[in-house]
């Protein structure tokens, strides 16, 4: 009988009609894959993905966070649909039909996924999109869920030997409503031990970091535990840009690959390693749409970068994943000088969650009463949106396998992460996925605020060509 995590349940709190927490990818198949052979597929395989398998038991009254409950009678032809492009069925159309699916908001009385088909893509190829809510997994479940479709050959493996496990049903309501009560009165002690643990780490918290004297107190507060001299972090108010604020209720999508072979010989030739070329890259796409657009900020943007804790030995069940902050160096015009600016905060961040890793967004959310939780994060998430928000964009990296893969049979070409932007976080959000030689770049922005997504994506092959010819004038 799991039970969703504070940090999960934060992620259904907070969605409105404008902040959603579908996460998601586009995977572009060689070949048109039929639909009843990838409901066979996932028929023998989703009694191994407990993440597919489960919906939603509230606790009466919301005192508590929701269990999750094993769903026995699932509906594949509800979670997998089909979709025709009209011709030419051309690239921006798939992403046009993709912007539109991640905006909507998954039924919470059913398990939170949906899978499409999208057939009529031109060159012989389909897209087939994914996506399920960030309350069910982070982004290292989201790969363990992508893995449940794919196959290192054309034939797929058989399921596994042993027997799936199957989860216990959740509490009754009056046990349900004793626990959550138990836990209300726990709050007050929580909350206190949450302070008492963030006090060094104050630095770290966006919008806290910006108080007077936090950094001050947090080093101090360091000393005096005996955790030693972690790296500081540099302030960082973020500028005001055309995607900060509060998002509307539609988004844009566009993605571009670049040869991950062309990103290492960068990353060679500059002795940085290949998530600052990436972060220099976006920085650079940043930029040149950032001159278009009104004008470059005089200061770095704020990036926010997620990481997952389990990299940091951090165990235990859902999200497992926290947000660093980081300048990024769109301000400066030298290609070569913002990689190296890059590179110096990724380096301080990466030492900083080494040392101590950032759990706050974690234990902030398991210090709030339940009850609670649900208006408190809409009303935060509207507050800072529209007074300051601490972030201007997500940039993220995920390696991938370097080696085909397969789905029902049909090679795996590319595959396009789809994200999640919120008022807090900014208008944009840009994620990577290396896979087969490619790096895959998935570009999501609010439709009003940056409207073509494409012209944003099309200045990422821009920015890694100039590091490219800045690379070909180094002496050899």
């Amino acid at each position: 009988m799991p039970q969703l995590t504070a940090l999960d349940a934060q992620f259904l709190h907070f969605e409105t009609a404008t902040n959603i927490a579908n996460i998601a990818g586009l995977a572009v198949l060689d070949g048109d894959l039929n639909r009843a052979d990838l409901q066979a597929l996932l028929e023998r395989r989703l009694p191994y993905v407990p993440a597919l398998r489960r919906k939603l038991a509230p606790v009466p009254l919301g005192l508590d966070h929701p269990y999750w409950m094993q769903e026995d009678d699932l509906d594949l032809d509800y979670h997998v649909r089909e979709i025709g492009l009209p011709p030419p069925g051309d690239d921006r159309q798939l992403a046009d039909q993709v912007s539109r699916l991640h905006a909507r908001r998954l039924d919470r009385g059913r398990p939170l996924w949906e899978i499409y088909l999208i057939h009529g893509l031109s060159g012989g190829r389909m897209g087939l999109y994914t996506k399920i809510h960030h309350a069910a997994v982070d982004g290292i479940g989201g790969a363990d869920v992508l893995a449940a479709l794919l196959d290192i050959s054309p034939e797929p493996a058989p399921p596994p030997a042993a027997a799936p496990e199957r989860d216990a049903p959740p509490p009754g309501s009056a046990t349900m409503l004793a626990r959550g009560l138990a836990r209300l009165a726990g709050n007050p002690a929580a909350a206190a031990r949450f302070a008492a643990r963030a006090v060094p780490h104050l630095d770290e918290i966006p919008v806290v970091s910006w108080i007077p004297g936090s950094r001050v107190v947090s080093g101090l507060a360091r000393r005096l535990a005996g955790t030693g001299r972690a790296p500081d972090l540099p302030a960082l108010p973020a500028p005001k840009t055309p995607f900060s604020g509060p998002l509307s209720g539609h988004r844009r999508f566009a993605f571009a690959s670049l040869p991950l072979e062309e990103i290492k010989q960068v990353r060679k030739a500059f002795g940085v390693t290949v998530n600052d070329v990436v972060m220099a890259v976006c920085a650079g796409a940043l930029r040149r749409w950032l001159a278009a657009h009104g004008g470059v900020p005089r200061q770095p943007l704020v990036a926010g970068v997620p990481f997952s804790l389990r990299a940091a030995g951090i165990e235990g069940q859902g999200n497992q994943v926290t947000i660093m902050t980081a300048p990024l160096a769109v301000n400066v015009t030298d290609p070569v000088e913002r990689l190296h600016h890059v590179r110096q905060a990724m380096h301080r961040i990466k030492d900083r969650f080494s040392l101590a890793p950032a759990r706050w967004l974690r234990e902030f959310s398991e210090s709030m009463p339940a009850a609670l939780m649900g208006l408190a994060s809409r009303s935060a998430f509207g507050l800072v949106g529209q007074a300051a928000p601490p972030i201007n964009v997500i940039v993220s990296n995920v390696p991938g396998p370097q080696f085909p893969l397969y789905v029902c049979g049909a090679r795996l070409l590319t595959h396009y992460p789809v994200s999640v932007i919120t008022d807090v976080s900014g208008g944009v959000n840009i994620t990577a996925f290396s896979y087969d030689g490619s790096m895959d770049i998935g570009v999501v922005t609010d439709r009003q605020m940056v409207p073509d997504a494409w012209e944003l994506a099309g200045y990422l092959r821009e920015a890694l060509d100039e590091l490219r010819n800045a690379e070909a004038d180094l002496p050899h």
